[in-house]
């Protein structure tokens, strides 16, 4: 494991991984930084807990609207197809309950 250090708002922060996933953790600390940074220089929310609650709900969107590179799922964004999943869940879930 290597130890990385990073900054976000001013606090220092010790995280370790695998060496392979250096550059990774470096990239996404870095996008966490600036969007943090980004919503506090806003000026509209305060304090680090809601800016990092508000920095999380935008990546957790950025994340959702991804979209699928081409193939047979190609188009479709990671929210869709987790939500076709629950569906087909529920729907295997509806039909095992009638089998018993």
């Amino acid at each position: 494991m290597e130890r990385v250090d990073i900054s976000i708002l001013g606090r220092e922060y010790s995280l370790a991984c695998p060496p392979e996933e250096k550059e990774a953790l470096n990239a996404a600390a870095l996008h966490v930084s600036q969007l943090a940074g980004r919503i506090q220089g806003s000026g509209k929310i305060s304090g680090n807990e809601r800016i990092a609650v508000m920095a999380a709900i935008q990546i957790a969107v950025e994340l959702l609207s991804m979209r699928a590179p081409d193939g047979p799922l190609g188009g479709l964004a990671v929210g869709d197809f987790k939500r076709k999943i629950d569906d087909m869940n529920a729907i295997l879930d509806s039909a095992f309950a009638l089998s018993r």
